[in-house]
């Protein structure tokens, strides 16, 4: 049994529990649990707080776990990044009141930050021979410009509008950050075959993703030009019809190119086009 630790709440915890279901991951309880073991498939998940992840995973309570990227960074612990997931991205930044006349990193000197990620912000400012003070907040670091409590913020920035809302600005990006999938370093052979399993079953889930299979009908003079505009995973699948002079071609399009071509298929004589979603794609 293989057991992964995710985050508890929150919309990382929404994105990883979703991914797992498209994996064939099911919950035995429909109500949630601190420990829930997976129908037909040797897993258990374990819902904890995501700065708890690391360290659970590092220490062997947990044998993987799903975690953003930055709390990794920021808890240094012993575990191995098995892979990058792709969703959760946000960045970690220093933000300033927004009526500042910002020159450069140089003027953090002598300030003082609030930040829930002192080890990343330390890190950064040794790089760049800044001294300031810092002021370690757990949460709502964006409100201690407006109380006075600190000169600047260095925290997570999604869309920005928290920062908005709060008259700060954001100057300076200083890590990008996603959701990752990492690892006890001493996992057995057998934990590591379940793991290679459900890795192979994300891969087939995020392959998918913003995929589309395109099916149409198209003169047979035009197939070449039209594969051209359809490369596909290889390359399309072309089968005759009925019809003399035309063909069937099948292929796989990335959703955002779709209405870039669409008109293009059409001047070539495509017909019947259809549009399908794509579950899961195995390459």
């Amino acid at each position: 049994m293989l057991r992964i630790a995710v985050q508890a709440k929150g919309r990382l915890h929404e994105e990883t529990m979703e991914l797992l279901k498209e994996a064939g991951i099911k919950l035995n309880n429909a109500k949630r649990t601190l420990l829930v073991p997976a129908k037909g498939f040797p897993i258990e998940v374990l819902f904890l707080r995501d700065d708890d992840i690391p360290q659970s995973v590092a220490s062997g309570a947990a044998d993987i776990g799903i975690v953003g990227e930055n709390e990794f960074c920021e808890k240094q612990q012993n575990a191995d990044i098995i892979k990058r997931l792709g969703f959760s991205k946000c960045r970690i930044s220093l933000a300033i009141p927004k009526d500042i006349d910002y020159k450069g990193a140089e003027w953090f000197n002598g300030k003082t930050i609030a930040t829930s990620y002192p080890v990343i912000l330390k890190d950064f400012l040794k790089k760049n021979n800044i001294s300031a003070q810092l002021h370690e907040i757990s949460g709502s670091v964006e409100i201690a410009p407006g109380i006075g409590l600190a000169d600047a913020i260095f925290d997570i920035v999604s869309s920005g509008s928290t920062l908005i809302s709060n008259h700060l600005k954001e100057v300076e990006v200083v890590m990008q950050s996603e959701a990752i999938l990492i690892a006890n370093p001493k996992l057995t052979a057998e934990k590591k075959a379940i793991l290679d399993e459900l890795i192979f079953r994300m891969d087939a889930v995020r392959m998918a993703e913003n995929k589309k299979y395109i099916l149409l009908n198209a003169p047979n003079n035009k197939v070449a030009e039209i594969c051209a505009l359809l490369p596909g995973m290889k390359s399309p699948s072309v089968m005759p019809l009925i019809e003399e002079g035309w063909s069937s071609m099948h292929s796989v399009i990335e959703e955002k190119h779709f209405w870039e071509i669409i008109g293009k298929l059409k001047n070539l004589g495509a017909e019947g086009i259809l549009v399908i979603p794509i579950e899961k794609m195995i390459v």
